[in-house]
């Protein structure tokens, strides 16, 4: 079984008017201004599942500073997943500043939702203000034993939208904070894992944590996958297409091309995903 556990959609108003929705809203307009950048629905998903012969799909929105927004999109998703329960696994996407993220993030466990994601901060990091405004939503995905999916990512090179101002001091400090949750940091956690190596405390500290390969083939070389195997474990890397921006085919043949084994691929692009979820594969 393939499982695709980065993947976003946007309901039938927001793909058909984006620029209606910038306002307000920097992060969106930041990362979906440019009419290049993709907008995708359920069945384009779908469509796109079967032809790159994915199994099944961890779906979720955005992280619209609009409470109003946010529902809409997780109302999107549950509507989603109820019509594709074999194909999709939902997750709710909220602003944690929100003073009502938590409930929202509750009200979409109650329809059925299994993890909270894809959350971001795109302007300030990970500061005090938002370990704060994680708290609550970390206790109720730790107290269901859900996953959280944060964005992450590599602290130095190249610019890019969405490209947030974090450090791997943060990151850490995320996994010291919630130490008992389930978390993937999206992006190969910004390469948090070579620090593994270190003898002391790095590797418990990090022992809850999972990485996910989403946008891999447009920031680090295919040679990431065996080291990362190596660094992080097999058992926490999921593969992650961050679809629409890159079909799943380019991750599977990066897959191939840097040595991986049909074994191995096989955790990476199924089994450590279904493990999460307690899935029957």
């Amino acid at each position: 079984m393939i499982i695709d556990f980065h993947t976003h959609i946007f309901p039938d108003a927001v793909r058909a008017n984006r620029d209606h929705y910038f306002h307000g809203e920097s992060a969106f307009k930041l990362l979906y201004a440019h009419p290049q950048s993709k907008l995708a629905g359920v069945d384009e998903i779908i469509n796109n599942m079967n032809q790159e012969e994915v199994d099944c799909s961890v779906i979720f929105g955005f992280p619209w500073q609009s409470m109003h927004q946010c529902r809409l999109g997780n109302d999107y998703v549950i509507e989603a997943v109820n019509k594709n329960p074999d194909r999709l696994i939902g997750f709710s996407c909220v602003n944690p500043f929100d003073q009502e993220a938590s409930q929202e993030v509750e009200r979409c466990i109650a329809a059925g939702l299994k993890g909270v994601g894809e959350l971001a901060f795109y302007h300030s990091g990970f500061d005090d203000k938002a370990f704060q405004a994680l708290q609550p939503i970390m206790k109720i995905c730790c107290q269901n034993n859900l996953p959280v999916l944060i964005h992450t990512n590599e602290p130095i090179g190249h610019q890019y939208p969405g490209k947030t101002p974090v450090i791997l001091k943060q990151i850490y400090a995320l996994a010291q904070s919630f130490p008992d949750n389930k978390i993937v940091l999206a992006h190969w956690g910004g390469g948090i894992f070579f620090y593994t190596l270190l003898k002391k405390e790095v590797k418990d500290t990090l022992k809850n944590i999972y990485y996910d390969t989403a946008a891999s083939p447009f920031l680090y070389n295919h040679a990431i996958y065996p080291l990362a195997c190596q660094l992080a474990g097999l058992d926490k890397i999921l593969f992650g297409s961050d679809f629409p921006l890159i079909k799943p085919s380019r991750y599977f043949k990066e897959m191939k091309k840097c040595g991986l084994g049909l074994t191995e691929i096989k955790r990476l692009c199924g089994d450590n995903a279904a493990r999460i979820f307690d899935k029957k594969l």
